[in-house]
């Protein structure tokens, strides 16, 4: 977008979601077949522009692995369609619920109409995935959609943008792009629907802008997720289970382990084991093509700062790799926290990067205990083949999402819900789930030409009233 006034601007975004809106309200209810075929058409655009999206990323990102793009961002889309599309005739069915003695003959079904327009802001870590992955949800459920993308990915923008005129007019996807006040016109307009991913501090304004229309929202906001590994677990099999989700994009993840939980008398052999497996993984460090540099010169300075607020506080920050940092190009390999407190910033603040806080714990309850004292994170990461432990913290213990002896793949879970609980976000999309996001469940009572409703009309008076009053408050 060319810079405007804020006024010229909410003309601009109020213009096009009058233009879809008015679009939707002609054709209401697309068909399954319809819904089908733009499903498929995404697919094979997205699967066409694969290698493109891969090096816009590692242009946006400065150094992006594309196995990294290719398993995060773009096959989990190309699974959602297909997944989509085998489930969509049986979400699309109305529902039979029952409709009890007191309303029969008559019969009780649910409608899932489609809401009209999404709004869907997308955050930078995995600008396809999430910008894509709520698109599809919301064209299966038969809405049109406006999506603003990232300011901080304009390479990638340039190939979604593409990719999606390809496929769609913008009566039915739009994109929009610009800097923070785009974002904030875009949060402002009376969508049927929005959906934002990002942080929560972002979020609160987001939902207060959404508030105004009265806008339904689903956020998508992250926390401090945390990683208990319990006593039972070998180290090496937990370390092996835990880094790869906190190395995958940089750590650029909402769902990255936070910190981790570790037995007292274990903690040197979990950082021991830790470089150990990272210098497999990645043996040359910042000079590694495979691990995903910082985004941008901000949020790497803010990475840095949170590692010297917490030397300068007293903690032991210990680098994965002899050849730890590149300022220049933004470059820095996995840090492991050690005697951090709850003064630092590096557990106040959700770290969304390489930097991984080890604290100790001396029993189970104690590390049950301080998870319970804070914040309800999006994801909780449990390392441990002690069956009733996975049973207590599944039942017991708060989080948007759950990983056993893994972390970040249950995002990947075709068909079952995503989102997050309190300051971690509201909603659900993905799966089942979304579809109903994204559906108005309309409830439709139907009856014929008997007409027993009169039965309970004035005058109150009758035998057939008292009788009926009998029966059904016995």
């Amino acid at each position: 977008m060319t810079p405007v006034s804020q006024a010229e601007l909410s003309q601009q975004l109020t213009a096009q979601l009058t233009q879809q809106r008015q679009a939707f309200d002609a054709a209401p209810y697309p068909s399954y077949d319809e819904r089908v075929a733009h499903l498929t058409t995404l697919k094979k655009a997205l699967l066409s522009h694969k290698t493109a999206l891969c090096e816009a990323l590692n242009q946006d990102f400065g150094q992006r692995c594309h196995n990294d793009t290719l398993l995060s961002d773009i096959m989990p889309c190309v699974q959602n369609i297909k997944y989509s599309i085998k489930q969509l005739k049986k979400w699309m069915k109305p529902s039979r619920r029952h409709s009890g003695l007191q309303l029969m003959p008559g019969k009780v079904e649910v409608v899932y109409q489609p809401l009209g327009v999404v709004g869907i802001i997308v955050p930078w870590n995995f600008p396809v995935m999430l910008s894509v992955g709520p698109l599809i949800t919301a064209l299966a459920a038969g809405n049109r959609a406006m999506i603003k993308l990232s300011e901080f990915t304009p390479a990638t923008n340039q190939v979604l943008r593409q990719l999606l005129a390809d496929v769609f007019t913008p009566e039915q996807v739009a994109v929009v792009e610009g800097e923070a006040e785009v974002a904030a016109a875009f949060s402002q307009l009376p969508f049927d629907h929005l959906i934002f991913t990002g942080s929560t501090a972002v979020g609160r304004h987001v939902m207060r802008a959404a508030a105004d229309n009265l806008t339904p929202v689903t956020l998508e906001l992250g926390g401090k997720s945390p990683a208990l590994i319990a006593p039972d677990m070998p180290i090496d099999i937990a370390v092996d289970r835990l880094i790869f989700g906190k190395c995958l994009n940089g750590g650029q993840i909402c769902v990255a382990p936070d910190y981790a939980l570790v037995p007292h008398d274990k903690v040197d052999a979990f950082v021991a084991a830790f470089k150990q497996r990272f210098n497999r993984m990645y043996p040359h460090g910042v000079a590694n093509k495979d691990f995903t540099s910082v985004i941008n010169e901000r949020q790497y300075q803010r990475l840095c700062s949170y590692l010297d607020d917490a030397r300068e506080q007293g903690a032991e920050v210990i680098p994965c790799h002899d050849d730890a940092r590149d300022d220049s190009q933004q470059r820095l390999i996995p840090h492991l926290v050690l005697n951090s407190s709850d003064d630092m910033k590096v557990m106040q603040e959700e770290l969304f990067g390489p930097i991984l806080p080890v604290m100790p714990y001396r029993n189970i309850e104690q590390a049950l205990e301080y998870i319970q004292a804070r914040p309800r994170p999006l994801a909780l990461y449990l390392m441990s083949f002690d069956t009733a432990l996975q049973q207590q913290v599944k039942t017991h213990i708060h989080s948007g999402g759950m990983a056993i002896n893994d972390t970040v793949f249950h995002v990947a879970a075709d068909d079952a819900p995503f989102g997050g609980v309190g300051p971690s976000g509201m909603g659900r999309y993905h799966g089942h789930e979304g579809f109903l996001t994204f559906s108005h469940a309309k409830t439709v009572l139907t009856k014929g030409k008997l007409n027993t409703g009169k039965l309970v009309m004035p005058p109150y008076r009758g035998l057939v009233q008292k009788m009926m009053m009998a029966f059904f408050l016995r």
